[in-house]
């Protein structure tokens, strides 16, 4: 016992040396390490959010305005806005902040997209988000309408590259069908997807029928990457060494992370519950009539890889007692993390009185998320018959084929 927890110590002394001795400089530490070169002498734009920091923990804002010959004149937030403070799917005007006196333009209210008049006056804008991996997540849509706007009025667009939380080598889930294509998903990829945002924004910018601009105007639109050092595509983020700063109310750790590339979909519709209100956001699953007893065993007999299931005690956030079940992560290398979703879907199918997908009032935004319209015909049609391992398998196989086409774009192996 006493030579096990030695072992164990050294690996985590040896684990922490490593992490010490090779960190990780996120795209806003390179471009400061690098004197600002790449935005040197211009007037620029900034697009971020709370998550926007540099490893010392100071706000890409701050690096900015303090940079020699840097003008940084404007702001521009995604949803929940630049400090997170803003509710979801709720429009966020324009302001001025009061902290530095410079106007915020919202892109997510009244405009999606930069217009021509937000962009006058600027050479750059920098664009500084964490994304978290999943394609429903609406930070690497707004880069991508922030792209197009800035290449169709000639401004540069530069991206400071941070790590995909889930790593670089997950790829994973239904692919988006184009008629699908919306500010819930704005990239035709895998549900996760396994590249950075820089990673994602150079393939739009160099592939045809990525982007909503004219092609001419996209090949000549000026895209610069300041790529991250030190970081690999096996890393999960708790391999970076790197503090998590909640990107959304919702995703406030790397639990919710995981969590939403898992469960994310499985509770858009059919009536599954997943700790949204509890201290287990995307992990905690619950439906009405059904005990967590009953929800365990369901789940355990779909024999996912990589999968474990416990029954939680909790209160949830208003302080009321529930339990649920809690899904955990035994092995992430064999784990197809959306898989679970789908066997939601089908459980709500066997569980309800009639099929809820059939009779679904908005069915739009579901496609939205999932993506597949063959998906949607077969839940909709065979409800609790629904083929999930066929469906699973195959997006298995067209996420592989995804990932050797994505790789000419990878910035890191």
């Amino acid at each position: 016992m006493i030579k096990k927890i030695c072992l164990s110590c050294l690996s985590l002394f040896f684990s922490i040396f490593l992490l010490q001795a090779n960190p990780i400089y996120l795209g806003i530490d390179v471009l400061e390490q690098n004197g600002f070169r790449s935005i040197a002498g211009k007037h620029v734009g900034l697009l971020t959010h709370p998550a926007g920091l540099n490893r010392r923990g100071e706000t890409s804002i701050d690096v900015l305005r303090r940079a020699p010959n840097v003008s940084l004149v404007a702001l521009f937030g995604p949803e929940h806005g630049i400090y997170g403070d803003e509710k979801a799917n709720v429009p966020v005007v324009d302001k001025i902040d009061p902290r530095t006196g410079l106007p915020v333009y919202s892109l997510y209210g009244k405009y999606r997209k930069p217009t021509a008049e937000m962009l006058a006056g600027l050479d750059a804008l920098v664009i500084d988000l964490q994304d978290v991996g999943v394609r429903s997540y609406t930070y690497v849509s707004c880069m991508r309408y922030a792209m197009e706007a800035c290449f169709e009025n000639g401004v540069e667009v530069v991206i400071l590259d941070r790590p995909n939380p889930l790593g670089g080598l997950k790829v994973d889930g239904p692919p988006l069908d184009r008629e699908w294509r919306s500010y819930v998903g704005a990239f035709h990829v895998p549900y996760v997807h396994g590249l950075t945002i820089a990673e994602l924004a150079r393939i739009a910018k160099h592939t045809p029928g990525w982007m909503e601009t004219p092609e001419q105007i996209r090949k000549n639109g000026k895209l610069t990457v300041i790529p991250m050092r030190g970081w690999r595509r096996n890393m999960l983020w708790t391999k970076t060494g790197l503090r998590w700063v909640p990107t959304s109310p919702y995703i406030p750790d790397l639990s919710a992370v995981l969590g939403y590339a898992m469960t994310g979909l499985g509770a858009q519709e059919g009536g599954f519950s997943h700790g949204i209100g509890t201290p287990y956001p995307f992990r905690l699953l619950r439906y009405k009539g059904k005990s967590p007893e009953q929800i365990k065993a369901a789940l355990e007999s779909k024999r996912i890889p990589g999968l474990g299931y416990r029954i939680v005690e909790t209160q949830s956030t208003a302080g009321a007692p529930l339990s649920g079940v809690y899904v955990s992560v035994t092995n992430w290398n064999r784990a197809r993390p959306t898989e679970l979703s789908f066997h939601m879907m089908q459980l709500a199918a066997v569980w309800s009185s009639s099929n809820p997908f059939a009779a679904s009032k908005n069915p739009g935004l579901f496609n939205k998320h999932v993506g597949s319209t063959a998906w949607w015909n077969e839940i909709r049609q065979r409800g609790a018959q629904a083929r999930v391992d066929v469906y699973v398998e195959q997006w298995a196989q067209q996420a592989k084929s995804f990932q050797q086409k994505a790789k000419r774009f990878w910035i890191y192996n």
